[in-house]
């Protein structure tokens, strides 16, 4: 009877012990689908583009702004650098349109209003609220990655959405089709954007292929366009070169 009793003690105790053990991992375990907590900087707040992504739907996360980074725009909105008094002032603009943004959570987070840099504050509440700095500072955020705290860098997204190709570059391409305009190609990229070329329509569906070099890129809502126009090769450049000096050694 008493082994029965230390057996079923045991196995009690065990099952207790496991439910306390999950438990705990559960409340330690990251939430699937929680909101992150982004502490947006001075830097985020006097670029601006923060309230392009805001308005688009695409920051879902929680946006805290620091009563100290307010305060430090304010500072700056009334110094006697005008540079930096025009983009505090736009800071300061940008504060108020994100809270009007349905699309996104933006609260001002009451820190203290001590003596300690902005850049430091920063950095103590990532950490003590684990959450995450936004920040276009390069600076901040290898500071950041140094102590373990995670940065994100608008600059890094429009890095990443920014064309492939830039005003400047060549590429060789085969003209598809022919333009809405008169005398212009039309080629495609890897991706399926089009590029619009000037003076190709003469190459139109002859599977030939060209050089281009682009001239100007356009983003719309509907989605992205080049514009090109034929690259001058560089050999038929040299060629007229000697044809013209035979020409002048003849006279």
């Amino acid at each position: 009877m008493e082994l029965f009793i230390i057996i079923l003690l045991s196995a009690i105790f065990a099952e207790t012990s496991a439910l306390t053990v999950r438990d705990i991992v559960r409340k330690h375990a990251p939430v699937k689908n929680a909101r992150r907590k982004l502490f947006v900087d001075t830097s985020t707040l006097m670029d601006g583009r923060i309230l392009s992504v805001a308005k688009a739907g695409f920051l879902g996360d929680e946006v805290l702004i620091p009563r100290s980074v307010i305060r430090e725009l304010q500072l700056l909105a009334d110094g006697s650098d005008s540079e930096k008094r025009t983009r505090a002032r736009f800071g300061l603009d940008v504060v108020n349109e994100l809270e009007r943004v349905e699309l996104a959570s933006v609260e001002i987070f009451p820190d203290e209003g001590d003596r300690v840099k902005v850049d430091e504050r920063l950095l103590e509440l990532a950490k003590t609220h684990h959450g995450i700095i936004l920040t276009n500072d390069f600076n901040l955020a290898k500071v950041a990655v140094a102590e373990h705290i995670d940065a994100i860098n608008i600059n890094d997204l429009a890095q990443g959405l920014r064309s492939e190709y830039l005003p400047g570059d060549k590429l060789d391409v085969k003209i598809t089709a022919v333009g809405a305009n008169p005398h212009q190609g039309v080629a495609h990229l890897s991706d399926g954007t089009m590029v619009v070329v000037d003076d190709a329509e003469r190459y139109a569906g002859k599977n030939q292929t060209v050089t281009i070099e682009f001239v100007r890129y356009l983003q719309t809502a509907a989605g992205k366009m080049m514009f090109a126009k034929l690259a001058t090769p560089k050999v038929a450049k040299r060629q007229n070169k000697k044809s013209t000096t035979h020409r002048r050694t003849n006279k």
